[in-house]
């Protein structure tokens, strides 16, 4: 079974990489690709109070949902979402176990809030005011996958538009030997049912057994640093604009297959 959508919006934010329009040229070979820590931006749309509470991760998730909102010229309140993240906020998690470590334990209510894998979903309903349904999902190092999946049947059973937001962040030590993340990296895309006049490409995606994409230095070994970076060579054929296919990496040995046809 194939199943398809538009992409009307992007939105990226890693090491090196600072928003879709700067990035572009890096994923399609235009210009090289130097890698430096990602800069998250505290998030404009919450207030003053709800901006302090936020870490890592919603921070990255807020800026990529933005970016792709903005891209395609919609109203966040107007869509629904799919969040997927393979471990939620790390840093997060470090702090709660070194709380409970202490003799007399005092969880703070915003750590134990941030704690809950629909977190960044929560903080985008708060920014944006956007009421319609969110679905927040985990499938470890094929999050990505399994996001746009998720986002991908939704806009062709139910006929509507999908943000979907990928991202995951580093672990300090010493999670970070059992989860060795390097640094954040997210990808967020707003998927449409009907071309409109912002689409850039038409995605038909179908699961195989296909050996899934690898890239050329360093862009292969950014996909292989971060779960939500599985999303590079879909980005990488998105930025050439050419009608390409790419297989995505998946679950037990599956992959995804997905055919790219530019809109312009």
């Amino acid at each position: 079974m194939k199943i398809e959508a538009y992409v009307a919006g992007i939105g990226v934010l890693g090491p090196g990489l600072d928003g879709w329009p700067g990035s572009r040229g890096v994923f399609s070979g235009e210009r090289p690709y130097q890698p430096v820590p990602t800069v998250l931006p505290l998030p404009a749309l919450l207030s003053t109070t709800e901006r302090r509470r936020t870490g890592r991760v919603v921070r990255l998730a807020l800026a990529i949902a933005g970016e792709a909102v903005d891209h395609a010229g919609v109203a966040a309140a107007e869509l629904r979402s799919v969040f997927t993240s393979s471990t939620g906020d790390g840093q997060n998690c470090h702090e709660l176990c070194e709380q409970l470590a202490e003799p007399a334990p005092q969880i703070s209510p915003t750590r134990f809030a941030n704690s809950v894998h629909n977190a960044a979903a929560g903080y985008w309903s708060i920014a944006t005011n956007a009421m319609p349904p969110s679905t927040v999902l985990c499938a470890f190092d094929s999050s990505f996958c399994a996001g746009l999946l998720e986002a991908l049947v939704q806009v062709a059973v139910d006929e509507e538009r999908i943000l979907l937001v990928s991202y995951d962040a580093d672990y300090p030590p010493p999670m970070h030997a059992k989860r060795p993340v390097p640094d954040a990296f997210g990808a967020a895309f707003v998927l449409t049912p009907q071309r409109n006049a912002r689409s850039l490409a038409r995605l038909e995606a179908t699961l195989c057994m296909e050996p899934f994409d690898r890239l050329g230095e360093p862009l292969e070994t950014l996909r292989r640093s971060n779960p939500a970076a599985r999303s590079v060579p879909l980005l990488r054929h998105l930025a050439i604009g050419r009608r390409a296919r790419t297989v995505l990496e998946y679950l037990d040995g599956s992959s995804l297959a997905v055919d790219i046809e530019p809109c312009a």
